[in-house]
């Protein structure tokens, strides 16, 4: 996704006239993006699907693109988005098929950029602080325990149905 030229919409930058409805979560938020730039949510694991975790606010403070992470512990990956979005801060590149090596021990992760039909699904929070897109997300994809990723075919199943292939269309199970 081409972002270039794009001016933020967030909720910070425009008043929609609607900042007395925001509810507490909003105000975290909001709060969090004004102290350090950008926010962490949480989502635990339920029947539906995996815990996850993404960030809002990095496009707007820094025009690098959110994160998400999904499969592992939600504390987990907030600690992890945390370290990237300090990365960030400090003025690291971050970007779509980027591999970095600094963030699990031991492990890779790579950066993969979302395609918005998965938006309304999984960021819910990005779009009401947005308001809409366009604002690039890159899932941040961990491997197994033999260091293979999900596009591999011999990728273990177990860690398979942790990490949804976001960079992919819905209906889409390649994987590649």
């Amino acid at each position: 996704m081409s972002t270039e030229g794009l001016g933020c919409r967030c909720i910070l930058c425009h008043d929609y006239g609607d900042r007395d409805e925001w509810d507490m979560g909003d105000r975290r938020a909001v709060e969090h993006v004004q102290t350090r730039g950008w926010s962490v949510w949480m989502i635990p694991e339920d029947d539906v699907g995996p815990g996850f975790s993404y960030t809002v606010g990095l496009w707007h403070t820094y025009r690098s693109p959110e994160l998400a992470m999904f499969g592992l512990d939600v504390h987990l990956m907030h600690e992890l988005l945390n370290r990237l979005g300090d990365g960030i801060a400090a003025g690291e590149f971050v970007a779509a098929e980027q591999e970095r090596r600094d963030l699990i021990e031991r492990y890779p992760v790579v950066l993969k950029q979302v395609d918005m039909r998965w938006y309304r699904e999984y960021f819910g929070r990005a779009i009401a602080f947005y308001r809409r897109p366009p604002f690039p997300i890159l899932q941040v994809l961990w491997p197994d325990a033999d260091g293979r990723f999900l596009w591999h075919p011999e990728y273990a199943e177990r860690c398979r149905e942790l990490q949804p292939s976001l960079w992919l269309w819905p209906g889409d199970e390649r994987g590649e």
